[in-house]
């Protein structure tokens, strides 16, 4: 049976509660991400910003804000103001099938994975789900 560790991202861009919006907004840019979980100084899992919650806090265009201005504004804001808490969790050892019903009976768009301690290890995004999906498409294409 696949695991969630069989197919979670490791190589996670995170940021801590003091970082600012400005940041993570860079972030997510630079990487092409929508999610970061967000650790303490111990990589212990404390929160999550998401694309979405980015977009809530940024002044909306109609009030004539330019992207200097947002800039400075999202310098100003610690993403600790923003980040969801209470996040669902998973660990390496769910079940791949579990953590898919999970992402889609609460429309979660990731679920961080941690061990036993609350250390991040990864994290597991529906575009985890897509490339598997792909890679299996590949394969029944070539068993044809």
């Amino acid at each position: 049976m696949l695991t969630v560790k069989d197919l979670m991202t490791t190589n996670l861009f995170t940021l801590n509660e003091t970082d600012t919006l400005r940041m993570a907004r860079s972030l997510m840019d630079l990487q092409r991400i929508r999610h970061i979980p967000i650790v303490n100084e111990n990589r212990l899992f404390i929160g999550l910003i998401t694309h979405r919650d980015i977009l809530g806090a940024t002044i909306s265009h109609l009030a004539g804000i330019d992207s200097v201005t947002q800039g400075e504004i999202d310098s100003g804001i610690p993403v600790g103001e923003i980040m969801r808490t209470g996040i669902k969790t998973v660990t390496g050892e769910t079940l791949l099938k579990e953590a898919a019903n999970l992402l889609l009976q609460h429309k979660y768009g990731c679920l961080p994975v941690v061990n036993d301690a609350n250390e991040l290890t990864g994290i597991l995004t529906e575009a985890d789900f897509l490339k598997l999906t792909i890679s299996l498409m590949e394969a029944l294409e070539q068993a044809e």
